[in-house]
This record gives structure tokens, sequence and C-alpha cells, in this order.
């Protein structure tokens, strides 16, 4: 089977991820309703700004680029940083992505693999996430993974009007 490298993003891959992610996360937040489409690029540059202050040399933040170790091509990348949860130190992963030509091949789940190496060597205590309720299939790859729900936030809309009895 092959093997998910966690690379260490270089500026070039940085810059280009922040082009891409930054209009992408905009329209996530779109989609789940928490931002209004007239302001949400805006805030999702504010998001980032304040996330990565120093870019990838922000303190505690970790980017990489995931490298298929068989045939050396860059599949994707991953996101992590250090938080505190409790009285514990984890990583808690802001992002993850796999190319659209290298998805469905099993990439993602060797790269959460890969992470958990990398979560072990910095002596940390585990892994948290967020993902969208939008977002089924990373939903269900998380769960095959073991990921354990720890919160859940629901909405209903309501359409304007008198409601009907």
């Amino acid at each position: 089977m092959s093997q998910t490298l966690l690379i260490p993003m270089s500026e070039p891959e940085f810059e280009a991820y922040l082009a891409q992610v930054i209009p992408e996360y905009a329209q996530d937040k779109v989609r789940s309703g928490q931002w209004a489409e007239a302001k949400a690029l805006a805030l999702s540059q504010q998001d980032y700004a304040e996330s990565l202050p120093q870019g990838l040399a922000t303190p505690d933040q970790f980017l990489f680029t995931l490298r298929d170790a068989d045939t050396g091509e860059d599949v994707g990348m991953l996101w992590f940083a250090t938080q505190v949860r409790g009285d514990r130190q984890i990583a808690y992963v802001y992002d993850i992505a796999v190319h659209p030509g290298h998805q469905r091949q099993g990439h993602a789940t060797r790269a959460f693999a890969a992470l958990e190496d990398e979560v072990r060597r910095r002596g940390l205590a585990g892994i948290a996430l967020h993902v969208f309720g939008h977002n089924a299939g990373a939903q269900a790859l998380y769960c095959r993974l073991g990921y354990q729900t720890t919160n859940i936030n629901m909405f209903k809309p309501l359409h304007s009007g008198p409601s009907n009895p």
C-alpha cells in the first residue's frame, strides 16, 4: 500500500493555497448559513489573516503538502495547529484537501495516518477537527477513522410570514 507523506509547505505552495482556499472557505460559510454572501470573501480573508498572521512562520501552525510516496506527486494539503484542550495539548486540523484528480484513492486516509504519527512525535494527546454539516463525505471518513462527535450545532430556517397551525 502506498504512503502519503507530510512535506512542509513551501512559500509558493502556501500562496497558491491561500488563493484557492479563501474563496472556497467563504462559500462553505455561506452554504452553512453562517455568513452573508456579500461579506463572505472579506470575512474569509480576515479569518486567514488572523489565523496565520506570519504566514508559514506563524507559531504553532503547521502546513504540509501531501505527497504520494510512490509517485512523488503532490496530492493535496493538510494544516493543523497545536491547541490546549482541558489540560492537554492537542492537534487541531484546520484544513485537509486532496486535489480533485487524486480523490477517492485513499490519500486522505493515509494523510490522517501520517498526521497521527506526527502528533505522537510532538507528544500531543489527540486530534480534533471541525466538519461542515453539508460535508457528508468528510463526516463519513472521520467516523471510519475513529473520530467521535463532540458538539453538534443545528439550525432550522424559518420562512417569513404567519405560521399555519
